[in-house]
């Protein structure tokens, strides 16, 4: 199995299937949210989110679209950091599932700032929000499909881009795999969960999609737990 994270893996999740679903869907969704609390998910998207909120001139409103979303649990951590800055901060949750939508409605029912909408990326209004970000969204796409998803993203932002996502590393593919084992019976847990991580992504990754992207200021920086975090500020179109 080692020998094989050397490249992206090419299969597709269960949660990409959407002619299936349901409450073991919804299932999962819920233990996912576990592993990402087990795994420090949202440190990477909230050191992106500063890094381009710092860089705006720290505005006192700010506006977010997560894309593939799921439940949108990474998105507490944000909100709090914003009750602690001043910082008036709403939330658009978005995800191609109704199961991630209602999940996310449930899990943001008293909560004014969050609003959940179900879509696809390839359907969003351009400039719609001032900072898109997508957690563990990404690694669902081809080497190839890639450049097409980040620019979508760019285009439904004013402010930039954060990608916060796996980094393909055999420590972070047996931690998953017996993580999952240890929390979860549900399938797309155990198919998924490491899967996610060798679907992942390495430097030479991030190297070819900034070539590809034509881009020379786009940041990534490793992030605990075996994630990096991708940073990219939309330029002023002259």
């Amino acid at each position: 199995m080692f020998k094989r994270l050397k490249q992206r893996a090419d299969q597709h999740e269960l949660m990409d299937d959407f002619s299936s679903g349901g409450p073991e869907l919804r299932q999962a969704l819920q233990h996912l949210r576990l592993l990402n609390r087990i795994f420090g998910a949202a440190g990477p998207t909230l050191f992106g989110f500063k890094h381009l909120w710092l860089q705006a001139g720290k505005p006192k409103t700010l506006s977010i679209l997560d894309v593939g979303s799921g439940s949108g649990d990474v998105n507490r951590q944000l909100l709090r950091w914003a009750d602690e800055h001043g910082v008036a901060l709403s939330i658009t949750l978005v995800d191609i599932t109704e199961e991630a939508c209602a999940e996310a409605r449930e899990l943001f029912h008293s909560e004014p700032r969050v609003r959940v909408m179900r879509s696809s990326l390839f359907q969003l209004p351009e400039n719609g929000v001032d900072i898109t970000t997508g957690t563990q969204f990404v690694h669902h796409f081809t080497n190839t499909e890639l450049p097409q998803v980040v620019d979508c993203m760019l285009k439904a932002s004013r402010l930039g881009i954060v990608i916060n996502d796996i980094h393909r590393h055999w420590i972070a593919w047996a931690a998953v795999w017996v993580t999952a084992r240890i929390i979860s019976k549900n399938r797309y847990i155990l198919n998924d969960g490491p899967l996610s991580v060798a679907k992942g992504f390495r430097a030479g990754d991030w190297a070819d999609l900034r070539k590809s992207l034509g881009i020379s200021d786009m940041l990534v920086s490793w992030r605990p737990l075996f994630r990096y975090a991708v940073v990219i500020a939309k330029r002023e179109q002259a």
